[in-house]
Parts: C-alpha cells; sequence; structure tokens
C-alpha cells in the first residue's frame, strides 16, 4: 500500500463550484469570498469574518489592526510552526517565546504568566492537532495583569488587556465548553492550506469576538484596506458604472482571498459535518488499535471539549530521535507517509538567529524528539487505517 499522508479531499462537489467561478467572470475578490466570509461567521457565530491569502497573513493583518509594533511584546508557544511568530516579528514586536508545559503540546500557561510585562500587547496560543487551549485560563491571566496593560490604539484600549489572539490553523470545527473555535478568543486565524480539513488550497480567515464600543463592520473595513493596499474601493465596487476613481488611504498590503480559492471553501463547507464524522471515527480507530503500544496518544474529545482532529499526535514512550527517526523510515518503507508537529522554533536557524536557544525549552525539546503523526485524511479507508495501526506495532514490537 502506499498511504499519503494529507492528501486534499475534493469532490466534484468543489470541482462544478470552481468551475461556476470561472463561467461568471468573476475570479477575483467577489461575491464567492463574501459568500463564504457570511458562511464562516455564521458557522462560527460571530458576527463577521474576513478571507486572506493565508492564516499567516490573518495574523499579521489582526497585528497591524491591533496597532502593534515596535517596543510592544507578544508572546506565543516555543512548540509551534514559524507562522505563529513570524508575523510578530513581521510588525517590528519582540516575540517571546514560552515552554510547553510538561508532558504537553500547549504552552506553559504559569510561565505565560510569568513572562507578562507592561509591554506585552498580544498572545498568540496555538490549538495544536485541532486541539484547543485553556482559554478560560488564559483569559483569567491576562486578567489578572489588566494593571499592567498599556492600549495604544482604541481596539486595545476597549478590549482592556492584553489581546488573546488565537493560531487556530489546525482547530475550525473544534469545540471547547461548547464554544465553537472564532467565538472564543478575542480574535481567532484559521488556515484553510491544502493539507487542512476544510481547505481552499490557500487561503485563511479571521474571526472576533464583539468588542464593546467598537463597531464589527469598522473592523472588517479595516481588514478590507489592510489587505487591498489600502484601497478605499475593492475591485467589485470599482466595475460599477462610473465608479472608477478610487483613494490609498495607506500605504498597506496585498493578501486577499480571490472567489476561485472561496468557491473551493464553500463547498468543502458543506461537507464539513461529514468530513468531521469521518475523522472522528478514523481517529477512534487509532485509538482502539493503539491503546495497548506503549505510545502516549493525544486526546482528541474530552467532555468539555471536541477537536476538529485534524493531526494524529502520538509519542514513543521513553525512546529518542534516533529512535523516532528510525520509525519514521521504516514506517516509509511500508509505504505509510508520517511526519513530525514540531520541531520547536528555537531548534531552526531563523530562531537561533534571533537569540533563541532550545536549553531554555527543555519541555517543547522532550515532546519533540520522539514524536510521530500519523496520516489521518478523509481519502484513508478503514482498511488503509489498520495497516497504518499493524505497521506502526510491527515496527515497535
Amino acid at each position: 500500500m502506499k498511504i499519503q499522508f494529507s492528501p486534499p479531499d475534493i469532490t466534484n462537489a468543489e470541482i462544478d463550484e470552481v468551475i461556476d467561478t470561472l463561467k461568471s467572470g468573476w475570479i477575483t475578490t467577489g461575491p464567492k469570498t463574501k459568500s463564504f466570509e457570511n458562511k464562516i461567521a455564521e458557522y462560527t457565530n460571530t458576527s463577521k469574518a474576513v478571507c486572506l491569502n493565508s492564516a499567516t497573513a490573518a495574523m499579521e493583518m489582526t497585528l497591524r489592526l491591533l496597532g502593534i509594533g515596535e517596543g510592544d511584546e507578544v508572546i506565543t508557544s516555543a512548540y509551534t510552526y514559524t507562522a505563529s511568530a513570524s508575523v510578530i516579528h513581521h510588525v517590528g514586536a519582540k516575540i517571546v517565546l514560552i515552554d510547553t508545559a510538561k508532558d504537553s503540546f500547549h504552552m506553559d500557561y504559569e510561565k505565560l504568566e510569568k513572562v507578562i510585562t507592561k509591554n506585552t500587547k498580544a498572545i498568540i496560543p496555538v490549538d495544536i492537532a485541532g486541539v484547543m487551549c485553556d482559554y478560560d485560563r488564559i483569559s483569567e491571566i491576562v486578567n489578572s495583569k489588566k494593571n499592567l496593560f498599556r492600549p495604544s490604539n482604541d481596539i486595545q484600549e476597549s478590549i482592556g488587556r492584553v489581546v488573546i489572539l488565537a493560531d487556530a490553523a489546525h482547530s475550525f470545527g473544534a469545540t471547547y465548553k461548547n464554544k465553537k473555535s472564532g467565538e472564543v478568543a478575542d480574535f481567532t486565524s484559521f488556515s484553510f492550506h491544502a493539507v487542512k480539513n476544510l481547505t481552499t488550497a490557500e487561503g485563511g480567515a479571521v474571526t472576533w469576538k464583539d468588542i464593546s464600543g467598537i463597531n464589527s463592520e469598522d473592523i472588517y473595513k479595516q481588514f478590507m484596506l489592510l489587505s487591498l493596499h489600502g484601497q478605499s474601493k475593492d475591485a467589485l465596487a470599482k466595475t460599477k458604472l462610473g465608479s472608477w476613481e478610487y483613494d490609498i488611504l495607506s500605504p498597506a498590503y496585498k493578501c486577499n482571498m480571490t472567489d476561485i480559492l472561496a468557491s473551493l471553501g464553500l463547498a468543502q463547507l458543506q461537507r464539513y459535518p461529514e468530513i468531521l464524522k469521518r475523522r472522528r471515527e478514523i481517529i477512534k480507530m487509532y485509538d482502539e488499535g493503539l491503546k495497548n503500544c506503549n505510545l502516549d496518544i493525544l486526546k482528541h474529545y474530552g467532555d468539555d471539549f471536541s477537536s476538529s482532529g485534524h493531526l494524529y499526535l502520538v509519542r514513543l514512550i521513553d525512546k529518542d530521535e534516533n529512535y523516532r527517526d528510525s520509525v519514521i523510515a521504516k514506517m516509509a518503507e511500508k509505504g505509510i507517509a508520517t511526519n513530525v508537529h514540531y520541531k520547536p522554533l528555537p531548534m531552526h536557524t531563523a530562531y537561533k538567529n534571533l537569540g533563541f536557544d532550545i536549553t531554555d525549552y527543555p519541555n517543547a525539546l522532550d515532546m519533540y524528539k520522539n514524536e510521530v503523526t500519523l496520516p489521518l485524511h478523509t481519502l484513508l479507508t478503514d482498511k488503509e487505517v489498520q495497516y497504518v495501526i499493524d505497521g506502526l506495532k510491527e515496527i515497535m514490537s
């Protein structure tokens, strides 16, 4: 067998929607993108959503919307992909990395509490594998540090504390205490990259909770300006007869979603309940099949949370990097593609050059050195899932 790690699940529904867009004569940001935004807002129980060309853009434009820049600090986890931290660097703020809690893929909340200063403007918690962070605990922490907070624009002032910006690249469709990912943090960034549960090939979105004293429509308009060169009219508005004229209100950025991408998303969103259901079935098969192995398996479902089931993370108990890498190689020999999530940021050259040292993040290192991610996607058959289970058990026996 040849088991791919995470191929896109594309059906005739997506193909037909894309063809409809191509035939419409409108392929850049337009009616399909606006429709997708509305449906994301409805799905996440929020007033508005903005679609952009990546989750990275969604996070960076949110930091810019919040007026975060030079002299400010933003905290995120050392155990994540570079996008969670690179956006902080892009806006000129200081990256503050914190370790994970012991034997956890999530940030250490006790350490989080200790590193908040008067310069801290935002926290970017990372929802790993589709499992949301403990946002109640994070909220308690930022509220306990209100006395240190120094707002630098009207949105920050209205929130009145350090802003929680969720990196929810993995958690679209997840729930935390009966609330959807997207309505829990102050702002939430989603990814619709090709390997994600719901894909638009490339793309992302940002949602936000209503902010007292701030009009959500005004926030939406600011995102539009930030993502379309600061132009006072989008392309759709300019097509109206006699409406060519526009102004550039700021030298902004270019990171809009197109209608071609949004059409993929519209079809995927219609199918999303069955996508989540199938992922849950596969996770159940893995959990049952691997329960007696010497593995520490990430829990995806509990009494007060439900994962989006994006990644299946296992740790090889009491094993090191060399053993882990040999398992990955042997799985590949069996035709099974696996992965590692994640190599902590301080291990990468870019972050070493910024002064980070992995020895300061021992828990993240421990999580990384024996972690393997098994294939989890909706094109897997039950027979293929069993093949993965049997292959891993044989290698570890």
